[in-house]
């Protein structure tokens, strides 16, 4: 039984959560979020386990390893974790729908860092991520908390702004509007492929005109992602002349990426190097 939709659901699948807890055993992350803090997904999973580093305050990810988070549907299990939460932090404007469900029917506090914006994609900014980390610090009443993390942010804020000072294009084209943030902050127009959702496809029309305007741009790639099929992006790619490479809007990282120690500061990074290369920035 998936849990989200109308409040009664909700409540009809809480019913069942003691039998199916007692069943699993365990968890996404091996907590159940009493106590702690849960998150709809990594970027905001990372950033409060940043503010929380050192307290022990368990943090439950809602969206497992891998996964996409548009897609998520919450378990009874989830559902009771965010329940029971401390606080809940999560991205509105129909990002987690299933997320904004049960924060409908919570008690406690819960942290909308969106914020009444329109682009979701509010952590690929580094300044933006930077107030989301206070406001998080703020809810969990440890507001010096942040420090460390928004001095992080600041160091690669300051990293874009240098390595995309100077580049022969200012034009990425990417798989779906995840990277309008971040195109805004540094000086770049984003053309998408798709709108908000990667499932979503454009019609024959929008494919000329995304063509076209790729051509016109003399963008030199086309930009795929981790967790989506490539197959629209080479379809363009090869119909434009141009290559393919993949730039990760880090809305989740595989298990064996977090074992293998990348993180959202790493993967920054790493988009920061693709960007450059593709854009012939010196």
């Amino acid at each position: 039984m998936t849990c989200y939709g109308e409040p009664m659901r909700v409540a009809l699948c809480l019913l069942a959560v003691p039998v199916l807890v007692a069943a699993s055993g365990c968890s996404r992350g091996g907590a159940n979020g009493r106590g702690g803090v849960v998150a709809s997904f990594y970027p905001l999973a990372w950033a409060v386990e940043q503010v929380e580093q050192g307290t022990h305050v368990p943090v439950v990810n809602l969206t497992r390893p891998g996964a996409e988070p548009h897609d998520l549907e919450l378990s009874p299990r989830d559902v009771e974790s965010a329940l029971a939460a401390r606080l809940v932090v999560y991205v509105g404007g129909g990002f987690q729908p299933a997320v904004e469900d049960v924060v409908s029917s919570r008690t406690g506090p819960s942290l909308d860092v969106l914020e009444g914006g329109r682009d979701p994609h509010i952590w690929l900014d580094p300044v933006r991520f930077a107030s989301v980390a206070r406001a998080i610090a703020q809810a969990l009443g440890r507001s010096e908390a942040a420090a460390p993390t928004v001095r992080e942010l600041e160091r690669l804020d300051a990293e874009y702004r240098k390595g995309l000072a100077r580049c022969d294009r200012r034009v990425i084209v990417t798989t779906h509007a995840s990277f309008g943030s971040l195109a805004a902050r540094y000086g770049l127009r984003d053309i998408a492929l798709t709108g908000r959702s990667p499932e979503s496809e454009p019609n024959p029309r929008d494919l000329e005109r995304i063509v076209r305007e790729i051509r016109e741009s003399h963008a030199t790639t086309v930009f795929t992602e981790p967790l989506v099929s490539p197959r629209l992006a080479e379809t363009v790619a090869r119909e434009a002349g141009v290559h393919v490479a993949t730039l990760d809007p880090i809305e989740g990282l595989s298990q064996e990426r977090l074992d293998a120690g990348e993180d959202y500061p790493s993967v920054m990074r790493a988009n920061l190097a693709t960007l450059r290369e593709a854009l012939g920035c010196r």
